[in-house]
């Protein structure tokens, strides 16, 4: 009986992991068709005759509609599921890179960018699918997998678009190809069984010694259309149990999974603005700061380096492309670090993520105290692992505080911050320039600063937090 049900888990096992498989391939094609239009835009809209000015408006218009959107979509995708967001924002976001392969005004340019800036969240929506794929000592180790995989798409895309350019209508015939590769990636999600994209963190029944051999198999009761049915989420356990007793309520209360896709739209807005609402209110405003510190931080690293290279050490710009593309490619291959760096640290999220703060800070001070080319090499090399691994613990934790249940909204609520570092990164950079070419990092190292005595400050406070949440556990039992 027990050889039988465990045959049965491993058989879903690996149907899982062809799943999470799949969503690698999407989140490949996904920044590859993107890159290889991203370097074009703004030579297509100065082609159109747009000002500088104006081009700068409409190059900022993404961002602006990214910015209030993120969330927005993430927290849909609890409450509908995964699957039908995600083919919603795939199908739509190549309906917008479609109408910029027809763009012959500025016009239809920006009209072209605006359901790509209210639905380009597809990587989000994967991130969160497979957190719901995953234990939680799984999850950085394929968090990190599947960063590697889209950095790779970012790294190949511009080179094929670039080639397309050199040919008449080039610039065309990237979008077209791009909005391909979303629909692509749209009939992929599409052929993911509705039954098999949940998977349970909660009963452990075997050791899975052939895959793994550290992890046990978590599996739950699979869900349709990826919404999930336990009530563990702590950002939402309060309104749950207040939902659960109110009068009314069919089958003893609401339950998330009862709005789907095919509900009407008020309800699903209802919902959304629910869970908007509990993260806004929660008490996650540290990891929050310390995200968009740390986002601010790396962007003023990268600011002006073509820039500060040329005029610090006369170094011409196709080395520093070069030097650019390497510090890329180290940040695809440091996805692959992930898994064994958590391991390592026995899933000691708080202390990984103040020791790659710590190292982040420290080599954007090297960088800008720099005195030749060859200590900036070895900083970039280091500076591409460390982020990646940063980028991925603030993530981790963010699901770990908040529950895998809103995982599309604690996602898009980070990509929010994120751009919000966007939108302030180039204005500090552009004043701190004003006084020396070495200015934004050595405003990013001050930030980062920052968001190291912020973790220093908090992180005995999770940990005081989650001590007290364990003995609760063990006194409930």
């Amino acid at each position: 009986m027990i050889n039988q049900k465990c045959s049965t888990l491993l058989l879903k096992d690996r149907r899982r992991r062809r799943i999470i498989k799949c969503i690698y391939v999407v989140g490949f094609m996904d920044l590859f068709g993107v890159s290889m239009i991203i370097p074009l835009l703004s030579h297509h809209v100065k082609a159109l005759g747009a000002s500088p000015t104006v081009a700068g408006i409409v190059g900022s218009t993404y961002g602006i509609l990214q910015l209030f959107s993120s969330t927005i979509v993430g927290s849909w995708s609890d409450v509908v599921g995964r699957r039908y967001s995600l083919l919603t924002c795939l199908l739509l976001s190549a309906l917008g890179y479609g109408l910029l392969g027809m763009s012959t005004s500025i016009a239809l340019f920006v009209l072209a960018r605006i359901p790509v800036g209210l639905f380009k969240h597809s990587l989000s929506i994967c991130r969160a699918l497979l957190s719901d794929l995953v234990s939680a000592s799984e999850r950085p180790l394929v968090m990190g997998h599947f960063n590697a995989a889209s950095s790779v798409g970012f790294i190949l895309g511009p080179v094929v678009g670039g080639y397309l350019t050199e040919h008449e209508g080039g610039f065309y015939t990237s979008s077209f190809t791009c909005a391909a590769i979303f629909i692509i990636n749209a009939g992929l999600v599409w052929m993911i069984p509705q039954s098999e994209t949940l998977a349970d963190r909660n009963d452990t029944v075997c050791r899975n010694d052939t895959s793994t051999g550290y992890h046990e198999i978590h599996f739950s009761k699979s869900v349709q259309n990826g919404s999930h049915t336990n009530s563990h989420h702590p950002l939402l356990t309060a309104e749950t149990q207040q939902e659960s007793t109110s009068p009314g309520k069919h089958q003893g209360g609401f339950r998330w999974r009862d709005v789907t896709f095919l509900q009407p739209v008020w309800k699903q807005l209802s919902s959304v603005g629910s869970r908007i609402h509990i993260v806004a209110s929660s008490d996650m405003w540290d990891l929050f700061l310390v995200r968009l510190l740390m986002a601010i931080a790396i962007m003023l690293y990268y600011s002006n380096f073509s820039l500060a290279m040329e005029e610090r050490f006369s170094l011409k710009p196709k080395m520093t492309g070069y030097l650019i593309s390497y510090s890329s490619t180290l940040g695809a291959l440091a996805g692959f670090l992930v898994g064994p760096v958590t391991q390592l640290y026995k899933n000691n999220m708080p202390a990984l993520l103040l020791h790659s703060t710590v190292l982040t800070c420290t080599l954007i001070f090297l960088y800008a105290a720099a005195p030749n080319v060859w200590q900036v090499l070895l900083t970039s090399t280091f500076f591409a692992i460390s982020t990646t691994i940063g980028r991925t613990c603030i993530t981790d934790l963010e699901l770990q505080r908040g529950g895998v249940q809103a995982s599309g909204t604690l996602i898009g609520a980070g990509q929010s911050v994120t751009a919000v570092g966007r939108i302030l990164a180039p204005l500090l950079s552009g004043l701190a320039q004003e006084f020396s070419p070495c200015g934004p990092p050595s405003l990013g190292v001050v930030l980062a600063l920052a968001a190291v005595a912020l973790l220093l400050i908090r992180i005995p406070k999770w940990d005081a937090r989650e001590m007290t949440k364990t003995a609760k556990l063990r006194n409930s039992k």
